[in-house]
This record gives structure tokens, C-alpha cells and sequence, in this order.
């Protein structure tokens, strides 16, 4: 891995960790999206997972007092079920596809209420989104938009939606980690893997993002949280289609 690729990783996992230390969601696809442009997809689903394993537990330790444990528990059952599933087929993305999953995901910030009506407090709407959210993150690399379609119609404050769903994400992630790197490991060993120095050096840039980020969550109210969350996203996903169509 390159001087320069390494520089411009390390400092898109500040910048991203810092959009999602406000919004919980947003900054993982960027950079999600950065690294299937550098690297290969399974170090790309590799690299995302592990730093974002870190950078969402500290954002959970951080607003550790806001989690809902038991949107969470419920929230986990139905994880365990698509991780049987996604094992069971084991089927894996190329590059391409990857970006039309990531833009078409962005999308599902925009549908309306009488379309699809969620919210992951009512009854057995946690397991379902633990088992798609779950399903969507292994194979794409990243469910932030959809898990917020079921976070985003809720009474829950800004502080309890980031914090919720920072520890789904750190459950979400370690599945996606284990997922890529066992057909790695199987074919070539563990020399293929990323190499550990990039997680150390990436790990405090994810915890200082994600600190900085908070400090701005503070100030915000929960309806410009809610408005802004859904057109940065926006943004991001149009970009990503436009990767997917060959475009950018």
C-alpha cells in the first residue's frame, strides 16, 4: 500500500468519523466509498469494518448513557438470523456493484410514510431491521439509511438515536469483518489481510473524529438533526450511482 493512499485513508477516517460522530450515519459511506476506489473490495470491507468497529464503540461509550438495550437485544436477534443466512450463501460483491448498492441504499432516506411506515420501537420492527440491516451491511459495506428509516420516525432524542444505533453498527461491522476475512485467510492466509499498523494509526483519528463531531451534535436541535441527515446522505448516494454507472 502506497505513502499516498495510506495519507488520503487516514485522513478521510477523520473527516468521515466527524460526520458521523453528528449524524451516526453518512460518514461510513463516504468512506466506504473512498476505499473500493483504492483498495480491493474484500481489504475495503476489511478496512471499513474494523475502524468503524472502533469508531462506533466509542461513539456508544461516549453517549453510552442514551443506548436503548432493548431495541438493541431485539435488534440482535434478527442479526443472527441473516448472519446464517449471508454464510449459508456466500455470495460477495465486485467493485461495482458494491457503489449501486451503496447509492440505492442512500435512496431509502426519501420514502414517504404511506410507503413505509418504521419505527424500530414498535413490535418485532427491531428484529427486522437487525436482519436487513445486517444483510445490507455485510454484502455493501454499509445500512447506515436504512437503519435510519427506522430510527428516523421515532419519539427518540437526537442523542438516543446516535447512541442506539452506534452499538447496533459495532455488532453490524465485527459480522462484516469476519464475513470478508474468512475467504482471505482461507485462500492465502493472514499475510493477505490489511496490515495492523493502518488500524493503529487509523483507531485515534476515528476517536478524535468522532469526538469532534459530538461537540456539534450537542448544539444541534433534533429537527435540524433529522433535515440535515437526509440530504447530506442524499448527496452522497447521487455520487456513488454516478461511481456505479461508470460516470465519475
Amino acid at each position: 500500500m502506497s505513502l499516498p493512499t495510506v495519507a488520503i485513508l487516514l485522513v478521510t477516517v477523520l473527516v468521515t468519523t466527524f460526520i458521523s460522530g453528528i449524524f451516526g450515519m453518512a460518514g461510513g459511506v463516504i468512506f466506504m466509498g473512498v476505499l473500493a476506489t483504492l483498495v480491493p473490495v474484500a481489504s475495503a470491507m476489511i478496512i471499513h469494518g474494523s475502524i468503524q468497529i472502533f469508531s462506533n464503540g466509542y461513539r456508544a461509550f461516549l453517549w453510552r448513557a442514551h443506548i436503548d438495550w432493548a431495541v438493541f437485544r431485539r435488534y440482535a436477534l434478527g442479526s443472527g438470523a441473516a448472519v446464517a443466512l449471508l454464510f449459508a450463501l456466500s455470495w460477495r460483491p465486485d467493485q461495482q456493484m458494491v457503489y449501486l448498492l451503496l447509492g440505492l441504499t442512500t435512496l431509502l432516506v426519501w420514502l414517504p410514510k404511506r410507503i413505509v411506515d418504521l419505527d424500530i420501537q414498535r413490535r418485532f420492527q427491531a428484529e427486522g431491521a437487525g436482519f436487513t440491516v445486517q444483510a445490507l451491511n455485510t454484502i455493501a459495506g454499509v445500512a447506515g439509511p436504512l437503519l435510519d428509516l427506522f430510527f428516523v420516525r421515532t419519539d427518540m432524542t437526537r442523542q438516543a438515536i446516535v447512541a442506539t444505533k452506534a452499538v447496533t453498527q459495532v455488532l453490524a461491522h465485527f459480522v462484516k469483518v469476519v464475513f470478508w476475512s474468512y475467504p482471505v485467510i482461507a485462500a492465502s492466509g493472514a499475510a493477505d489481510l490489511p496490515p495492523w499498523w493502518l488500524m493503529a494509526a487509523a483507531i485515534p483519528l476515528s476517536m478524535l473524529g468522532t469526538t469532534l463531531g459530538g461537540h456539534v451534535l450537542e448544539k444541534m436541535t433534533d429537527v435540524d438533526f433529522k433535515k440535515w441527515m437526509r440530504y447530506i446522505v442524499t448527496a452522497i448516494g447521487a455520487v456513488m450511482l454516478l461511481k456505479a454507472a461508470g460516470w465519475m
